[in-house]
C-alpha cells in the first residue's frame, strides 16, 4: 500500500471507518501529478459507499482495483482527464450513481450495462460517439445525461419498456439524427432535452408520452418550419398538441386514414389556388409567431444611474474569480405557483447546466433589499458571517460544521449516501483557505457561493426587481452562458404565468362591493409589465482600481435567443 503520510484524507477515512471520501482541488491534483496517478490506497477503503475524485487534470485513468470497493453506491469522477473507464466497473453491483462528466472519454465499457441498481448516469462533456448496447438492462435508470458529446443515435434497445423508471433524458449538443417512434415505450419520461442536435422531424408517438412535461428541441433544423419556430418559443403542451394533430398540412405525424385536404392537386388551376392560399396563410402564421416572441428590453448603463456597482477584489483570483450580474424588472412572481416554478427552474439549472454547482452558481436577490455599492471578495472562513436562508446569522466555519453534521444525520436517517439541499455542495469548498462572498455597503454578506445566499435579501412573491449574480471558478464565459439560460427561462416562465392567468394570494378585503383605487392601479401596472415583457438592466463590475472587468448584458450576449426572444436595445 502507498505511504499514507501523503494522503491524510485516506488515513483518516481508514482510521474512522468512514463511508465517504472526497478528493479534489489543487492539493490533490499536485499529489496525483507527482505520483503518476491516484494512490492505490484509496481502493483499500472497502466500507466506502461514496467516492468523489474531481477537478484533477492529471488523473487520466482509474485502476482496476476499484473493483474492491464493493459497497460503493455513488462514484463521482467528474472534471478530470480520464481517457477510459475500467471494464471492472460492471462488478460494482451496488453502484447507483455514476458521474464521469467533463473528461476525455471516447467510449464507455459495455460492462456499464451490468449495473442492475444504476439509477443516475452522467457522461456529459466528453467525446463519446455512441452509448453501449444493452442499456435497457439498467432497469432502475431514471436520470441520463449524455449532453455535449458527438453521439449520433441512441442504442437500439434504448426505447424499451424495461426502462419504465426513466424520467429524465438530457442529450443536448450532440449529433442525434432521429427520435424513434418507439419513444412512447418510455412510460415515465418527464423531461426530454434534445436541443442542438440534427433532428429533422419528430414522431407522432411523442404525444403519447403521458407524463412528458418539459421538452427542448431548440437548435434542430426541422423540415416543418412551423414546428421549428414553435420549439423555440412555445410551451411543451403546445408543441405536443401540434405533433398530435400531425403538424402543418397533416404531415408525417398524421394518423392514417385522415383526409389530407388539398395537399394533392387534381388540375392546373386547382394546384395554383391552394398554393397561393397556403403562402398567404404561412405569412400570417409567421407574423403571429413574431408577435408571440417574448420581449426582453435591455436598459443601458447610461439610462440607469441607480444600477448597483460591483467591485471585485484581488482576493477572489485563486478561489472563484468570475462574476456576472444584472437586474431584472417585470418578473411576475405573485400569482399562484409562479415563485415556486422560478425556484425549481433555478435548481434545475444548478443540477444540469451548472453541473451541480461545480462550474457555476446562481444567486437571486430582491433588489429593494440591497445596499449598494457591492464588493465581491474572499475572506478567511473565521471572518465570514452570513444569515443563511432560513437560519440565524452564523460564522461560515460554524455553518459548514452544522451542515456537515446535518448531512451525516441525513445519511444515517435515510440509510443512503445521497444528501439533499445545501449539503450536496459542501465538498466544493474543501481545502479552501478563503471563502468567496458578495458584501453590501453596510458590510453584510449577502451571498456565499456556492453554498447559500442571505436571508436578508431573499426574494418573495412581492419582489418586483431581482438582482441576479452568477459566479464561477471555470471561466467568465461560463457565467455568461448560465446567465443567458437563466434570462431565457425567466422570460418563458413569465409568459407561462401570464397565459395561465393564475389568481394572486388573497389580500385583506375592503367593504363589500368596493374596489380600492390601489388595487386597480396595481392590476393595471401588472398588466402593463406583462405586455412590455422583461427589462434587463446592465450591471458593470470593476477591479479595485476602477478598471472595467465586464458589463452584462452586452450586444454579444444572449446569442442563441434570437428565435425565442425579441431583444430590444
Amino acid at each position: 500500500m502507498d505511504d499514507l503520510e501523503d494522503w491524510p484524507e485516506i488515513e483518516k477515512a481508514l482510521k474512522e471507518k468512514r463511508r465517504e471520501l472526497v478528493l479534489q482541488g489543487a492539493s490533490v491534483e499536485e499529489r496525483i501529478a507527482a505520483g503518476g496517478g491516484l494512490t492505490k490506497a484509496v481502493y483499500s477503503l472497502k466500507l466506502l459507499n461514496y467516492l468523489e475524485v474531481a477537478q484533477c487534470p492529471s488523473l487520466t485513468e482509474i485502476h482496476e482495483d476499484i473493483k474492491y470497493l464493493t459497497n460503493l453506491q455513488s462514484l463521482f469522477l467528474c472534471r478530470n482527464k480520464l481517457g477510459s473507464i475500467p471494464k471492472v466497473i460492471g462488478s460494482i453491483q451496488s453502484l447507483k450513481v455514476l458521474d464521469v462528466s467533463v473528461n476525455n472519454l471516447t467510449v464507455l465499457p459495455d460492462e456499464i450495462t451490468q449495473l442492475p441498481n444504476l439509477n443516475t448516469l452522467n457522461v456529459s462533456c466528453n467525446s463519446l460517439v455512441c452509448l453501449p448496447e444493452g442499456l435497457s438492462k439498467c432497469s432502475k435508470l431514471y436520470h441520463l445525461n449524455i449532453s455535449k458529446n458527438n453521439i449520433t443515435s441512441f442504442p437500439s434497445d434504448f426505447y424499451s419498456d424495461r426502462l419504465d423508471l426513466l424520467s429524465t433524458v438530457i442529450a443536448y449538443d450532440n449529433a442525434i439524427e432521429e427520435l424513434s417512434g418507439d419513444v412512447s415505450k418510455l412510460a415515465a419520461i418527464k423531461n426530454l432535452d434534445l436541443s442542438n442536435n440534427k433532428l429533422c422531424e419528430l414522431p407522432f408517438s411523442l404525444s403519447d408520452c403521458a407524463k412528458l412535461k418539459d421538452v427542448n428541441f431548440k437548435g434542430n433544423k426541422f423540415k416543418d418550419k412551423r414546428l421549428e419556430k414553435m420549439v423555440n418559443g412555445c410551451q411543451t403542451k403546445s408543441i405536443l398538441d401540434y405533433i398530435r394533430a400531425g403538424g402543418r398540412g397533416k404531415g408525417k405525424g398524421k394518423p392514417a386514414g385522415e383526409d389530407v385536404g388539398g395537399d394533392v392537386a387534381e388540375g392546373g388551376d386547382k394546384k395554383k389556388r391552394p398554393q397561393k392560399k397556403n403562402k398567404k396563410k404561412q405569412g400570417e402564421e409567421e407574423q403571429e409567431e413574431e408577435l408571440a416572441k417574448m420581449v426582453v428590453r435591455i436598459l443601458h448603463l447610461s439610462d440607469s444611474p441607480t444600477a448597483p456597482a460591483i467591485t471585485v477584489t484581488a482576493n477572489v483570483k485563486d478561489v472563484r474569480p468570475y462574476l456576472v450580474c444584472c437586474v431584472v424588472k417585470g418578473m411576475n412572481l405573485k400569482p399562484g405557483n409562479a415563485l415556486k416554478r422560478f425556484l425549481m427552474a433555478q435548481t434545475k439549472l444548478h443540477d444540469e447546466l451548472c453541473v451541480r454547482r461545480t462550474t457555476a452558481t446562481i444567486a437571486t436577490h430582491d433588489l429593494q433589499l440591497l445596499k449598494s455599492p457591492l464588493v465581491y471578495d474572499a475572506r478567511p472562513p473565521a471572518d465570514l458571517k452570513i444569515t443563511p436562508l432560513g437560519r440565524k446569522e452564523v460564522c461560515s466555519v460554524e455553518l459548514m460544521k452544522t451542515l456537515q453534521q446535518e448531512a451525516s444525520d441525513q445519511r444515517k436517517q435515510k440509510k443512503r449516501q445521497n444528501v439533499s439541499g445545501l449539503h450536496k455542495y459542501l465538498q466544493l469548498l474543501d481545502g479552501k483557505e478563503l471563502y468567496p462572498c458578495l458584501v453590501d455597503a453596510e458590510g453584510h454578506v449577502i451571498s456565499f457561493p456556492p453554498i447559500t445566499n442571505s436571508d436578508k435579501t431573499k426574494i418573495s412573491q412581492t419582489t418586483k426587481e431581482l438582482f441576479l449574480e452568477v459566479t464561477s471558478s471555470t471561466s467568465l464565459q461560463t457565467c455568461k452562458d448560465v446567465m443567458d439560460a437563466l434570462i431565457v427561462k425567466m422570460a418563458e416562465l413569465n409568459k407561462f404565468t401570464a397565459e395561465r392567468n393564475e389568481e394572486t394570494d388573497a389580500e385583506t378585503p375592503g367593504p363589500p362591493g368596493a374596489e380600492t383605487p390601489s388595487q386597480t392601479a396595481e392590476q393595471q401596472q401588472q398588466q402593463q409589465e406583462e405586455e412590455e415583457g422583461l427589462v434587463i438592466q446592465q450591471v458593470r463590475t470593476v477591479d479595485q482600481e476602477g478598471n472595467l472587468k465586464v458589463v452584462y448584458p452586452s450586444k454579444t450576449d444572449l446569442p442563441n435567443a434570437d428565435e425565442t426572444l425579441k431583444i430590444i436595445w
